[in-house]
């Protein structure tokens, strides 16, 4: 007869072995279920969109869209917007970039480019110096740890060493990116990508008060509306060509690189795409990280 000690304890180890398939099992339906979000996304993306007689004409950018370390299809525009004007030092600067491995530059690495990054975040910054130590190593990426605002972005570019002439300029921090891009005056990039609040339909001209201890609060008070950037944009020098799928991020030019190369007429009326957040959500099957690399 076995002593109750002994029950208990084989019917502990039957517990822990339940649990230990349970676990193996809800591990396998997640894999499932992201993998369906994917296909579901990727039909949405084909079906709904990129076969979408909008999105045919030649001129218009979303088509080219495609992600690598972008949030949504930035990857794929930035591309499509260089091979069209060029490049000349290809150098960028992005304020807002995460722990680095979401935003719209990280791809730039892996080709060549140089450039600045501003994270505001002590944790994000020390998760940038681990993964992206040897590009930092080697002077191809400075970061600089810091909150922007109105009155210390260009001293911030100026440490920096930021060329007026930059290719890239990258603005996404939830909240005082209309007041930042108003304030940057003795740079010139060539192309300019600034996160919208899509929650605003093209009709709307608004922006949040300027705060410069604006924090994100996970609302939708946050931003500009699309129109807004537009209206900047003109009195900048920039034409708005074009939006991302997701409804997150406006793509402007400098008004002398424009040519015949982008989709008339220039206006959140014409490029404005509503917030489609879940496309955000797709993975390529892996976690994003980086490391050191050879280009071969």
């Amino acid at each position: 007869m076995l002593n109750p000690f002994r029950k208990f304890s084989e019917r502990l180890q039957n517990i822990q072995n339940e649990l230990k398939q349970l676990n193996t099992t809800n591990k396998a339906l997640l894999k499932t279920q992201e993998s369906l979000k994917n296909i579901m996304i990727e039909d949405y993306l084909k079906n709904h969109l990129i076969n979408n007689p909008k999105y045919s004409e030649p001129k218009k950018l979303n088509k080219y869209e495609f992600k690598a370390y972008s949030q949504g299809g930035e990857d794929g525009i930035i591309n499509e917007i260089f091979r069209r004007i060029g490049t000349t030092n290809q150098y960028f600067v992005e304020f807002g970039v995460g722990v680095g491995l979401e935003n719209n530059s990280a791809l730039l690495l892996t080709l060549g480019w140089r450039g600045l990054w501003i994270e505001g975040s002590e944790k994000y910054c020390k998760n940038i110096k681990e993964k992206f130590k040897y590009i930092i190593k080697n002077n191809q990426l400075t970061l600089i740890n810091n909150f922007v605002d109105a009155d210390n972005i260009e001293s911030l570019f100026k440490k920096a060493n930021v060329p007026e002439e930059l290719d890239l300029l990258s603005i996404d921090i939830d909240g005082n990116d209309y007041w930042i891009w108003k304030a940057i005056n003795q740079y010139r990039p060539r192309v300019v990508i600034i996160e919208y609040n899509a929650a605003y339909p093209p009709q709307v001209s608004w922006t949040i008060e300027y705060n410069p201890n604006h924090r994100w609060d996970y609302s939708n008070y946050m931003g500009a509306s699309l129109l807004a950037l537009e209206k900047l944009g003109i009195y900048k020098g920039y034409k708005l060509v074009g939006c991302s799928f997701t409804g997150v991020n406006a793509f402007f030019v400098r008004d002398d690189l424009v040519n015949e190369h982008f989709l008339e007429p220039y206006t959140a009326e014409n490029h404005y795409e509503p917030a489609r957040y879940f496309l955000c959500e797709q993975t390529a099957g892996h976690p994003r990280s980086f490391g050191k690399f050879e280009t071969v």
